[in-house]
């Protein structure tokens, strides 16, 4: 049994992501512990002003996001794609969240830092409103190499699978229940 958390990266209230995390945690349930969080549910200013020259204080949402992370041995994200990356809620989140000293450490004289959330992993769920090989291939996979190498990987967090669901824009009921039972199946896999 693992400790997962699901991550509904949408600040929409109502979202084909939200269907697909609602869906990935009831599947996952049956066999793990499974706790959900909803971008749009948070309360927090996402701007990192000051960058890392001083230490903002974290609003309760932020707080409980860090506990969760801390949790957690599987972290589930499904984000939407917009303008080519996240969402800026979902990236004000990590900016606030993934700070020095939590995410990772800088050790005096070493050029790389120190990764402090080794030991667990993740999947990405990725929805579109364009055709995922034209985004992968053509628009230069932006979200994934922003998720995966620059966040996940330099925190320590191995990713195991990224999964594309699009284009959702105009996608047929039948469609969209085929993601939802691909997304369903994978969650009753979790290593």
């Amino acid at each position: 049994m693992k400790r997962v958390l699901v991550i509904n990266a949408n600040p929409k209230n109502q979202s084909f992501c939200k269907s697909l995390a609602d869906n990935y945690a009831l599947e996952a349930a049956l066999t793990h512990e499974v706790k959900q969080l909803h971008v749009s549910d948070m309360k927090f200013d996402i701007s990192l002003d000051q960058g890392y020259d001083s230490v903002a204080t974290l609003e309760p949402d932020l707080l409980h996001f860090q506990e969760l992370v801390l949790w957690s041995e599987h972290i589930v994200i499904i984000t939407p794609v917009w303008w080519g990356t996240v969402p800026a809620k979902f990236k004000g989140l990590i900016d606030r969240v993934f700070l020095p000293n939590f995410a990772f450490k800088y050790v005096e004289g070493k050029v790389f830092p120190e990764k402090l959330l080794l030991g667990r992993n993740s999947e990405l769920y990725i929805t579109l409103d364009t055709p995922p090989f034209w985004y992968k291939y053509f628009k230069g996979n932006v979200i994934y190499k922003q998720l995966k190498t620059s966040i996940l990987d330099f925190s320590g967090i191995k990713n195991r699978s990224t999964t594309y669901l699009g284009p959702v824009i105009g996608s047929s009921f039948e469609t969209r229940q085929k993601w939802l039972s691909k997304v369903v199946k994978q969650a009753g896999k979790i290593p």
